[in-house]
């Protein structure tokens, strides 16, 4: 019988995560604890560990996901392990998990199987409640805002141009339009509104970007919140109110210290989307991370042309150093998907669609290596796999002259990652390049999209619809047009249309609308029909979920 992940997480026995500091040179002053197996380390300490010199880092990513399963989060924190296992001072650096998925359809973020970050239950429910101060910090502004219209509008804000959402950690396609202020004059002002997922704030972007509190109050300060009657940006500061909003998230920016089945330190904090927003863990824990640890495995949301590409380009500036190493995870099913294989169909060998599927992974070998960081592909191993089919993809890897590891962390846990590992070490230890982004940064808005679609995504060309032209006139007239590109965009192809897989050609992207995250410091391109606000499927993850009477989580994957 096959354990569930979480009747693996629950027959495993966990550390004080007093014992897990020390391991990495903290004491208990450090830390503020929530129990005896979570902390949060203190400003103090991370301010203390600037002038500490930086480890290696290594970024996890991914081909463009399928329902067949990547297991990025897994081979994660399987490679972290393998690390240890080797005699390498590594630590760990994941985001956290929200609540909408994890009640939806794609589950926790915790990894699985052997692989995986405890205590599992906790940190996929509400963990330190960093996910409820930011929905707090997010909507207390909303609440601000519309008071301020109802006590006068001193500030001239156009209701009919007001761009900030409330939000809730949960998928509710219910509440992506609503009407606020109904009801009479003591109500408040009505006007349009609506609710994004809490991943999708601003404010979780900047909680991930902000270098410390100062910086963390500063971005606050710059979201933009609405257009005057003038069309004039109206700020939070505006509104003087970012320092309430800090006060909110004074506790939320510390990283959280967890541990792996195998006591590996693991710090899991901040969790954006990578398909609605930059999608990767806090600066402030993989810096942490970095200075703490002689290695840090990390990882970035979704495929390679997404949370990858988002790493790379929005978070390395805002980091120590670039990755010294990147690692693809790729699974034999997967890619059978991308070649045309039905989800039912995966047990069958099937080396030929695995070959037209290999275009997917082939491209995105092409896009890391575009930024001149070394290259490792890890193939998830899953038992179907035939012994033909991985040879057809090693052969394949090789002709790209790309090191590639087979790895079982899901069943053997470290010992299943240290091919993996050694193939890293190997690669980390080549000729240096130097790290070349995908843009100029004062490249105009329209020139730094389209060089994320032919560059990364092997597109043809963009078609800016009306209303996001106009707003590139108008960012560039507010001095708005130098900042980074986030792209929103479908996470399961190159393109913007989900049923294009593998590696389309001959397709343009069209970008609908951009939305300034000043606070956060990029542009956002909505391209497609991605929602800031998802629904739930006709049968939730929720329904299988339970409690016994003594609180053991049940059904939680």
């Amino acid at each position: 019988m096959v354990l569930t992940d979480i009747e693996i997480a629950q027959q495993a026995t966990l550390t004080p995560i007093k014992e897990i500091a020390e391991t990495i040179g903290l004491v208990e002053d450090d830390l503020e604890l929530f129990g005896k197996y979570k902390a949060k380390l203190s400003m103090e300490k991370i301010n203390a560990l600037k002038s500490n010199e930086n480890g290696q880092l290594i970024l996890v990513t991914a081909i463009n996901p399928t329902p067949a399963g990547e297991g990025k989060s897994t081979v994660t924190i399987g490679l972290g392990d393998a690390l240890n296992r080797l005699g390498k001072k590594t630590v760990i650096a994941l985001r956290e998990p929200s609540l909408g998925p994890v009640m939806g359809i794609k589950g926790g973020a915790t990894g699985g199987g052997a692989a995986q970050v405890l205590p599992m239950e906790d940190i996929n429910l509400h963990f330190t409640g960093d996910m409820h101060a930011i929905t707090t910090a997010n909507n207390a502004l909303s609440a601000l805002l519309d008071n301020h219209v109802q006590q006068g509008n001193e500030l001239n804000i156009d209701l009919r141009r007001t761009i900030w959402k409330r939000v809730v950690d949960l998928n509710d396609r219910a509440l992506r339009k609503v009407v606020v202020g109904l009801g009479g004059a003591i109500q408040g002002v009505p006007r349009e509104d609506g609710f994004d997922i809490t991943v999708a704030s601003e404010i979780m972007a900047i909680l991930c970007l902000a270098r410390d509190i100062t910086d963390l109050k500063q971005r606050l300060g710059n979201i933009v919140i609405g257009y005057t009657y003038t069309r004039q940006p109206v700020f939070v500061r505006d509104l003087k109110v970012e320092g309430a909003l800090a006060l909110l998230l004074k506790d939320a920016i510390k990283p959280n210290l967890v541990q792996t089945i195998e006591k590996t330190p693991a710090f899991v904090h901040g969790g954006p989307f990578a398909n609605i927003a930059h999608g990767c863990n806090s600066v402030l824990a993989t810096t942490t991370a970095l200075k703490l640890g002689d290695y840090v495995v990390t990882e970035a949301g979704f495929g390679a042309d997404l949370g990858a590409e988002k790493f790379l380009d929005i978070k390395v500036p805002n980091l120590p150093k670039a990755p010294d190493a990147v690692v693809i995870v790729a699974t034999i099913r997967a890619l059978k998907m991308h070649g045309g294989v039905l989800k039912s169909n995966l047990q069958e060998e099937n080396v030929e669609a695995l070959k037209v599927g290999f275009a997917n992974l082939e491209k995105h070998i092409e896009n890391i290596q575009s930024f001149n960081v070394p290259v490792v592909v890890a193939i998830n191993e899953f038992l179907t796999d035939t012994e033909e089919e991985i040879l057809t993809l090693q052969q394949l890897c090789e002709e790209k002259g790309v090191k590639i590891a087979r790895c079982s962390v899901w069943a053997n846990g470290g010992a299943g990652g240290v091919e993996l590992a050694k193939a890293v070490l190997s690669e980390m230890e080549g000729t240096s390049k130097e790290f070349s982004p995908v843009y100029d940064v004062n490249d105009s808005i329209e020139e730094k999209i389209t060089a994320i679609v032919q560059k990364i995504y092997g597109g043809r060309q963009v078609h800016f619809e009306k209303k996001a032209k106009m707003q590139m006139k108008n960012f560039a007239q507010y001095g708005w047009d130098k900042l980074p590109i986030c792209m929103a965009k479908t996470q399961y192809s190159l393109s913007d249309d989900p049923t294009l897989l593998a590696r389309p050609k001959d397709f343009d992207i069209t970008v609908r609308e951009l939305v300034p995250k000043l606070g956060a410091g990029f542009i956002v391109a909505l391209t497609g029909d991605v929602m800031t606000m998802p629904g739930l499927p006709k049968t939730p993850a929720a329904l299988n979920m339970d409690v016994d009477s003594v609180g053991n989580a049940i059904g939680l994957f």
